[in-house]
């Protein structure tokens, strides 16, 4: 196992994608936390796991995710991994953008992952091991319409990636993104984007639905000790979809 005693965070993990990393982390022997708004649904995604714990946190709120990140240490001792996937997906139209849209969307997507960032930095640096895992989207290589404060956000924690490896690699702390294609996930079936499968198969170099379960095992390797020369670094993970 990949991940054997590991100790690891994943936000937005009560469903979708999340979900699925959480699981695969389990898999391979973390301690899984699995961090959601959703109380409920972190619960029930924890209640299947191994090795799984819930905690109920506000990506957006500072003093959220630093209760998070304390309790974790308090109780475990170490951060080992943080995969930071918690996001909000809309569908809305660039014309119909507001600036409490575009803020609503910037603090969960792109501040959000920043909080979590600075909330478990310390431990991972003084134990000088850590891996983050930040969800970005294929998104920002596509220019995908109807999602611009999305795709500004997920650029932008592209851009963060790049910035922290440099900033965190000196302390054994490696950082690196995954960028998921549309993927059948319980949010994206239920809104306007699942309209779009069959055209993004169409330009997929393999012509099926992405499942949530085809992205969580990027994320752990990138979480495990395997991966220790890989940092800075964004993957697509999405059949190919963005290779044009």
């Amino acid at each position: 196992m990949k991940l054997k005693d590991r100790v690891a965070i994943v936000t937005g993990a009560a469903q979708g994608i999340g979900r699925a990393i959480a699981e695969k982390l389990d898999a391979e022997g973390a301690k899984v936390v699995v961090a959601d708004q959703n109380a409920e649904g972190a619960e029930q995604a924890a209640d299947v796991l191994e090795r799984g714990e819930a905690v109920e946190v506000d990506v957006s709120s500072e003093e959220s995710v630093g209760a998070m990140a304390d309790k974790v240490v308090d109780e475990h001792g170490r951060i080992d991994a943080l995969v930071n996937n918690a996001a909000i997906v809309p569908f809305i139209p660039w014309d119909e953008v507001d600036l409490e849209h575009w803020r609503k969307i910037i603090d969960t997507n792109l501040t959000g992952v920043f909080l979590c960032v600075r909330a478990v930095q310390t431990p991972m640096r003084e134990a000088g091991y850590g891996r983050i895992v930040n969800i970005a989207s294929n998104t920002v290589l596509a220019g995908t319409p109807n999602m611009a404060a999305y795709v500004a956000a997920k650029g932008g924690v592209w851009g963060f990636t790049r910035a922290l490896a440099t900033e965190l690699g000196a302390d054994g702390v490696t950082v690196n993104a995954v960028a998921p294609g549309l993927t059948a996930t319980e949010g994206v079936l239920d809104s306007p984007h699942k309209e779009a499968f069959e055209f993004v198969q169409s330009l997929q170099a393999i012509p099926r639905r992405g499942e949530s379960e085809d992205i969580a095992p990027t994320v752990a390797f990138l979480c495990s000790e395997e991966a220790g020369w890989v940092t800075g670094q964004m993957i697509a993970v999405d059949g190919g979809h963005t290779r044009h």
